[in-house]
C-alpha cells in the first residue's frame, strides 16, 4: 500500500487541533437518481443493515433501489429549499459557528470541518481539509447525541478506513455521545417552554426519536437506554407528570419488529382517546431534515387529523441556535483537555534542527 501524505507538507509547520463533525448525510438533489445513489450508500453500510451481504445486495438493488428512490425523492421535493438540502444547509451553519466560537478562545489553532456519513461532503474530504491545514490532534464529534451502532460506530469505520491510509495518522479522540449532557437537555427543554409560550401547551408531548430494528437492542446497542434517558431527563427538566409525554421511535423500515412504541401507532392511539393537540419534539435529529421536516410534521400531522386529532405542532430541533452552538462548543472543550491548544515552538524548532542535520530542508 502506498500511504498518502501531504501535497502542501512543509518540516516544521504547527500542529493544530481540529473537529471532524459529522452527520448522517443528504442526497445532491430532490431526483430520483440522486436519491438513488445516496440510498445504495446508506443502506449497503453493514452497519445499518446487518444481514449476510449474499442475501441483503441482491434485495437492495434488485428491488429496493429500484423503488424507493421515486418515493422518497418526493418526499424531499416537499422540503428541499433554496439553499438545498434543510440538513446540509444548517449543518453547514453550525460548522460555521463552532469554527467562529472556538477560534475566539484559539486563534488559529483551531479548526472545523463538516462531513457526511454518506453523500457529501464526504468523510475522506472533510479529514483531507483537515490533514491540509497541519490538524495533527482530530476531535471527531458525530451529531448523534444517543450512541448506536449503526450511526456513531458507522462513522469511526469511515474514519478509521481513510486514515489507516494516511502516512501520518493524527492522535485520535471520538465523542461516542451526549444523550445526557445537561446543556444539550436544557437547550430541548428550552424549546419545547419557547413552543409552549408561544402557541400554547398541547394535551401532549410526544418524544419521538429514530426508530432501530429490535435485534440491535438485544445485541447489546446502548441507543434504545440512551433514549429513554433523554426523554426521561428532558421530561423531568419540564416537569411532565407520567401521563404528559410518551417515548415513541419513527421511520420504521421493513417488515422486522423495531423499536416500540411507533410514532404512528401512537399517534393513532393518542386521537382515538380523544387527544385534541399533540406537540412532537425529536432530540435525536439536532440539524432538521427529512425526519422531522416531512416525516413528522407533514405526514405525522395529516395522520394525526385523519385518525381524529385537531392538530399536530412539531416543535424544530436544535439546528443552529447559540444555545445548541454553545453545548457543542463546551463539549469539543472538555474533550480536548489535556491536549495543546496549538503548536508547540519547542517541537517546531527540534524538527528543523534534526532535519538540517539530515541534510533535508528545513
Amino acid at each position: 500500500m502506498k500511504y498518502r501524505g501531504s501535497r502542501q507538507f512543509e518540516h516544521g509547520q504547527p500542529d493544530r487541533s481540529g473537529v471532524l463533525l459529522v452527520n448522517l448525510g443528504t442526497p445532491d438533489a430532490p431526483t430520483p437518481q440522486a436519491v438513488r445513489r445516496y440510498l445504495a450508500e446508506f443502506l449497503g453500510d453493514p452497519r445499518v443493515v446487518e444481514m449476510p451481504r449474499l442475501l441483503w445486495l441482491p434485495i437492495l438493488h434488485g428491488v429496493i433501489l429500484n423503488v424507493r428512490p421515486r418515493r422518497s425523492a418526493r418526499a424531499y421535493r416537499q422540503i428541499w429549499t433554496d439553499e438545498g438540502s434543510p440538513l446540509l444547509a444548517i449543518s453547514r451553519r453550525i460548522a460555521s459557528a463552532l469554527q467562529s466560537t472556538l477560534e475566539a478562545d484559539v486563534p488559529g489553532g483551531m479548526r472545523v470541518e463538516l462531513a457526511m456519513r454518506y453523500g457529501r461532503p464526504s468523510i475522506a474530504a472533510g479529514l483531507d481539509a483537515l490533514g491540509t491545514a497541519g490538524v495533527r490532534r482530530l476531535l471527531v464529534l458525530p451529531l448523534y447525541p444517543q450512541y448506536s451502532a449503526t450511526t456513531s460506530g458507522s462513522i469511526f469505520d469511515a474514519i478509521v478506513e481513510v486514515l489507516k491510509t494516511w502516512r501520518w495518522v493524527p492522535e485520535l479522540r471520538t465523542v461516542m455521545s451526549y444523550h445526557d449532557e445537561p446543556s444539550y437537555i436544557a437547550a430541548i427543554a428550552g424549546r419545547v417552554r419557547a413552543h409552549w409560550r408561544e402557541q400554547g401547551r398541547g394535551d401532549h408531548l410526544l418524544i419521538s426519536f429514530h426508530g432501530l430494528p429490535e435485534q440491535y437492542l438485544h445485541a447489546g446497542d446502548p441507543y434504545h437506554c440512551h433514549c429513554h434517558k433523554t426523554a426521561r431527563l428532558i421530561a423531568g427538566a419540564l416537569a411532565l407528570a407520567p401521563g404528559e409525554w410518551t417515548v415513541t421511535f419513527q421511520s420504521r423500515f421493513g417488515p422486522k419488529s423495531w423499536l416500540k412504541p411507533y410514532t404512528e401507532a401512537t399517534l393513532t392511539g393518542l386521537a382515538a382517546a380523544g387527544t385534541k393537540t399533540v406537540d412532537v419534539v425529536c432530540p435525536g435529529f439536532p440539524a432538521d431534515c427529512l425526519e422531522t421536516l416531512e416525516e413528522i410534521s407533514l405526514r405525522g400531522r395529516d395522520h394525526f387529523i385523519r385518525m381524529g386529532g385537531k392538530a399536530l405542532r412539531y416543535i424544530p430541533a436544535l439546528n443552529d441556535g447559540a444555545d445548541h452552538v454553545a453545548m457543542l462548543a463546551a463539549l469539543v472543550r472538555r474533550h480536548l483537555q489535556g491536549w495543546p491548544a496549538g503548536a508547540d515552538t519547542d517541537v517546531r524548532a527540534s524538527t528543523r534542527n534534526l532535519a538540517t542535520r539530515a541534510g533535508a530542508p528545513a
